[in-house]
């Protein structure tokens, strides 16, 4: 049970002094390697949480957790990882919840919504010119322009992301 409580504890400690992801490595190697995993099993984790997909941070701790201590080790630590952010969100969802209804909120998100838009246009020109050495050619525009008007006709999602990837294969050689 000490064992449990202290991978616990060391990933609870670990997810509320950092920000959790590829930032909680570096706190993560150094309260882990050594009392709980080697430096070649630490490797393996990073290695492996990095190519799955999902949170690094959980896989990371699950890998570690499952090393030290089977399945309960693989949920304690999964359980320190976890609660932290759950507590966060539930703290920020009753505080959303109570201020609902004043006005001020609604006139910051109705603020938030053309940055967000700007932030994400801005960041599809970023990936649109550094995937292909900051040249944008006619290919890449016609993509878009089909995408842009597939989603102006409320084309689901998926189907326009799919379509657009295997047009890639054959334009984008």
């Amino acid at each position: 049970m000490g064992i449990l409580l202290s991978l616990f504890w060391l990933f609870l400690k670990v997810n509320l002094l950092s920000t959790s992801g590829i930032a909680s490595v570096g706190l993560l190697h150094q309260e882990a390697v050594g009392t709980f995993v080697t430096e070649e099993q630490f490797i393996q984790a990073v290695s492996f949480s990095s190519v799955l997909p999902g949170s690094d941070a959980l896989q990371m701790a699950m890998f570690i957790g499952y090393h030290v201590d089977g399945m309960p080790g693989a949920m304690a630590a999964l359980l320190g990882s976890i609660l932290p952010p759950t507590f966060l969100i539930l703290g920020v969802a009753a505080i959303l919840h109570r201020l609902r209804r004043e006005a001020w909120v609604s006139r910051f998100v109705e603020g938030l919504t053309p940055a967000v838009a700007v932030l994400m246009v801005f960041v599809a020109f970023q990936l649109m010119i550094g995937g292909n050495g900051g040249i944008i050619s006619w290919e890449m525009l016609a993509v878009g322009a089909v995408s842009l008007v597939a989603f102006i006709f409320d084309a689901p999602p998926p189907l326009v992301l799919i379509a657009a990837g295997l047009v890639g294969i054959f334009l984008f050689k």
